[in-house]
């Protein structure tokens, strides 16, 4: 598993492309994975054959470990497994048309065929009596592990074990599961179910909520076995990066004292900047098209430099305070949200700012950003913006560890005090701060998004 930066410690899998037996040219896509942010496609350096696959898709794998082993038919390729796992070599006609070969991963054996012909099982040895190394064929569960007795069992009574939940170690499903599973079907529902491609419901319409044939319906393995599904709303599994996004946050809210000041701030000025950064873009003088968020950006850069509290990560008992501003930037994907950061972001100028900014969203959106910089550590504060939404305010999540992220929203008409009694309505802009109380009091948070907005109202830049 290649490491694509320094901060990233595993990746996960979201597809092999070959499998056990598999012909490979160099260039071949071998399988596709992604890190917390940044998705990859891992090509082979070489041609041959596929000997072994150690991993399912969906594994999460630490990365400089082997996944897939590709040499010359016959090969040994045991010396390569992880953890002390081996692969049998393919036996029979052919490996690579999807034979029923045996692979022994970590003490259990299972067939090519249910694994997928990709990867091979890893977990606990198999239930007492088996020896863990019991080759079975049957209803094979979609992520929980079954013992290699539950599976055989399912596979006799014709139940589906990916609709079972696992009493065993670690949710592990073992042969009293299935047995309790077993008893609340019909022969008819038994023996359907046997078929594949049919699930049971928890209760069915027979005496004492037994489960008949009518009462089996298409199961679907991304989707969750809920009732109403397929009539009122269908379930959508969460995609990886989802799920370390939902984590993340999570665990920022978990971890630390959160809460958000708001303000307004003159956008007067900020206006008549970007019509300048237009005119010099038509006439040549710049090359790259300063927007409203990159002078907001560039003002933030000036105030941090000011609060090197608020330009900090929150580590617990300590503080680490950055003598230089790395800028995170929140940018919206098709995969989800990312933020990468602009390192020395106090050396940049206003267009140089703007120039960065630029090419880390377009990296993001193409999946192709660099994973340090998407760090949450990279970065030492981070802007998000929603005003191109209509959004005015809102109370955006800290990035964990940095100490506070600054929310900027749309530019919306306010009355002000123009002097001698004479009110107008002039354009604000939303600025919404939220920080980490444990690192910031509340007093300095209020005087730095205070300093923003000064920035912001009194901007020099030249173009």
């Amino acid at each position: 598993m290649p490491k694509q930066g320094q901060s990233v410690e595993s990746c996960i899998v979201t597809e092999f492309k070959k499998k056990p037996g598999d012909k490979v040219a160099v260039g071949d896509v071998l399988f596709s994975y992604e890190t917390d942010k940044a998705s990859f496609e891992e090509e082979s350096k070489v041609e041959g054959t596929v000997l072994a696959v150690f991993f399912n898709d969906n594994d999460e794998i630490p990365v400089l470990t082997n996944v897939m082993v590709i040499g010359n038919e016959g090969e040994s390729f045991a010396e390569f497994a992880p953890s002390g796992a081996a692969e049998k070599p393919a036996t029979g006609e052919s490996a690579g048309a999807g034979a029923a070969t045996q692979q022994t991963v970590q003490g259990a054996t299972v067939s090519a065929a249910e694994s997928g012909g990709a990867a091979a099982h890893s977990g606990a040895a198999g239930d007492p009596g088996t020896n863990g190394a019991e080759a079975v064929s049957g209803p094979v569960a979609a992520g929980a592990p079954v013992s290699p007795r539950a599976r055989r069992t399912a596979a006799e009574k014709g139940v589906n074990t990916a609709q079972i939940a696992g009493s065993g170690p670690h949710g592990r499903i073992i042969e009293r599961d299935v047995l309790a599973a077993s008893g609340k079907l019909t022969g008819l529902a038994k023996a359907m179910m046997a078929d594949g491609g049919l699930a049971a419901p928890e209760s069915g319409s027979g005496l004492a909520g037994t489960v008949r044939g009518g009462d089996l319906k298409t199961w679907k393995p991304t989707h969750t076995d809920i009732q109403g599904e397929g009539e009122q709303f269908h379930v959508v599994k969460l995609s990886n990066m989802r799920k370390l996004i939902a984590k993340s946050m999570y665990n920022s809210l978990q971890n630390s004292a959160q809460l958000t000041h708001m303000l307004g701030a003159d956008a007067r000025r900020l206006q008549a900047l970007r019509k300048k950064a237009k005119k010099a873009l038509e006439e040549g003088r710049i090359d790259t098209n300063v927007t409203i968020n990159d002078l907001v950006c560039f003002a933030v850069v000036k105030a941090l430099r000011k609060f090197p509290n608020v330009n900090s990560h929150c580590l617990g008992d300590s503080m680490r305070l950055f003598d230089t501003v790395n800028l995170g930037c929140a940018v919206d994907t098709e995969r989800g949200l990312m933020v990468p950061a602009v390192l020395h972001a106090e050396d940049l100028n206003v267009t140089g700012l703007s120039r960065q900014l630029k090419k880390l969203a377009e990296d993001c959106r193409k999946g192709s950003c660099n994973p340090d910089l998407l760090s949450s550590e990279a970065a030492s504060f981070t802007v998000s913006n929603l005003g191109g939404f209509g959004v005015e305010y809102f109370t955006p999540i800290i990035n964990v560890p940095q100490s506070a992220i600054l929310g900027v929203g749309t530019i919306v008409p306010r009355p002000k005090d123009l002097g001698s009694g004479v009110y107008a309505f002039v354009p604000y802009l939303g600025l919404s701060l939220t920080y980490d109380h444990r690192a910031i009091d509340g007093g300095e948070a209020t005087r730095f998004l205070k300093q923003v907005a000064v920035e912001i109202e009194n901007l020099d830049v030249e173009f």
